[in-house]
């Protein structure tokens, strides 16, 4: 059994040990032999799953900014953290924290401990700035790498926000009247006999197919979809649906834009916070498409072998002219970081650009696709009416 015991050392200082024993006394006498004295023994069973809580990365870096700016040590700051913190699974994990650096461990290695709560990114950027000791500069940075990315995805999800409502309601609307008030209307026309023209009457069978079937009609969409969202999670789906959307001029060429803008941000934040290029571009490798993948890391050997960072890129097509450009401004002045910041930014306003225009044409365009759909189908529904009031006539 798993025990961890907070202990006072030769040093009358506080420490946490982990250790297996068979009971408490078992490992009361483990820690004594150790000439520890226990302050307080609990087991593992006891105690949330490290890293499976959801912490937030931007408040614990921005409050950890705080108390070491203030003139806390590390060791201090992260006891006022847990001490604050009320919620049980993330107190556990700044817990399992405050062990590791209580017993000498680096931050950078605590943090890895728990990656369901800690990106690799982020112990990657601690552990560069443990070399030069500037903790809260590094954190920061990614503070603010973060914001900028959730401001780019939020910028996407508002955009798609009131289409997807809109393409919502109107399939809602068209499922209701072909399933139920175009049924109605084949059975009024039975009454009335005569002929109906060739669109009425496919129209009409249609809603007398979902009539009749409705059930095994809904059993059969929600198989679909529950199939859909399998092959969804399917890398190789994935791959070929990437590939065929990649293929549309404007949208694949947004969407690479999206991608490098996302890489080459990552990619100078961690060459700003010290780490070789090579080690960050092995790092960040899954920011990018899978089709995109191999890609990077053909550029990432040729780096390794000598080439330079522009023409490795270049070569596998993962710059643009003006990246490309700026790249060599960057190889050049010795700011590599800097300069992939900067073309991630240039990135950001383009996407947001285009964007932008996208809504403003997509939202009237599909309002005008769904309302020529639902037009359509009440005139071919109440079209025999009309040639039968022109007939009396």
């Amino acid at each position: 059994m798993r025990f961890r015991l907070t202990v006072l050392d030769a040093g009358r200082s506080v420490a946490i040990h982990e250790l297996d024993a068979v009971d408490e006394a078992d490992a009361r006498r483990q820690a004594l032999a150790r000439g520890l004295r226990v302050i307080a023994l609990e087991t593992a069973s006891r105690l949330a799953p490290i890293g499976r809580a959801k912490l937030g990365l931007t408040q614990f870096s921005n409050e950890l900014i705080a108390l070491l700016e203030a003139g806390l040590s590390l060791v201090e700051a992260i006891d006022a953290l847990t001490e604050k913190e009320r919620d049980d699974a993330i107190r556990n994990v700044l817990e399992s924290i405050r062990r590791r650096l209580y017993e000498g461990q680096s931050l950078s290695v605590a943090l890895s401990e728990a990656p369901g709560s800690f990106p690799p990114l982020y112990v990657a950027t601690v552990r560069a700035s443990e070399r030069s000791g500037a903790i809260p500069e590094a954190l920061r940075r990614f503070v603010a790498y973060q914001e900028q990315i959730d401001v780019l995805k939020k910028r996407l999800i508002n955009a798609s926000i009131y289409p997807a409502v809109l393409l919502g309601a109107g399939t809602l609307v068209v499922l209701f009247l072909v399933g139920f008030v175009v049924p109605r209307f084949a059975g009024i026309y039975e009454d009335i006999g005569g002929e109906l023209p060739l669109a009425s009457r496919i129209l009409m069978n249609w809603g007398k197919l979902l009539a009749a079937h409705g059930t095994g009609v809904l059993i059969g969409f929600i198989v679909t979809v529950v199939l859909l969202g399998r092959a969804v999670m399917r890398p190789e789906f994935r791959m070929g649906v990437g590939r065929m959307i990649a293929r549309i001029p404007t949208i694949g060429h947004q969407l690479e834009l999206y991608q490098l803008a996302r890489l080459y941000r990552t990619v100078g934040m961690l060459l700003r916070g010290g780490l070789p290029v090579v080690q960050a571009f092995e790092m960040t490798r899954g920011l990018l498409a899978a089709g995109s993948q191999p890609r990077l890391a053909a550029a990432t050997r040729a780096i390794r072998e000598g080439k330079s960072l522009t023409e490795s890129l270049a070569s596998q097509g993962l710059t643009t002219p003006v990246a490309e450009r700026m790249l060599r401004v960057g190889e050049r002045s010795g700011n590599m970081g800097e300069m992939m910041e900067r073309i991630a930014a240039f990135y950001d306003e383009e996407l947001s650009r285009w964007v932008e225009v996208a809504t403003r044409l997509i939202e009237p365009a599909m309002m005008t696709v769904i309302g020529l759909i639902i037009g359509l189908v009440v005139v071919l529904m109440y079209f025999p009416i009309f040639e039968l009031a022109g007939s009396i006539r």
